[in-house]
């Protein structure tokens, strides 16, 4: 049987759009887990580059990588300064 080769999925690889990165931003937030929004967030980072970001927030790509992966926990400093780099901001709405 031959090997198959696998990869781990990373959702930055499916972002292109402003549209992709609300919808992946808005499912995180519903589904309310910390470590999946700071993930969702930093997929959409990397997405745009997270070079980019770092520059735009004034914080390390290090840092930033640390803090939005599934096990980081970014401030909310962080948190608004990369949505603000990535052109989105929080909002906050009536539950339905």
């Amino acid at each position: 049987m031959a090997k198959i080769n696998t990869r781990p999925y990373d959702a930055a690889n499916y972002v292109d759009t402003p549209e992709d990165a609300f919808l992946l931003l808005e499912a995180a937030f519903e589904d309310g887990d910390t470590g999946v929004i700071a993930e969702a967030i930093g997929a959409v980072a990397r997405s745009r580059g997270m070079s980019e970001i770092a520059q735009a927030t004034g914080l390390s790509r290090e840092s930033l990588y640390r803090a939005l992966s599934a096990n980081g926990n970014p401030t909310l400093s962080t948190t608004l300064e990369v949505l603000k780099a990535i052109g989105l901001r929080l909002t906050v709405t009536e539950p339905a």
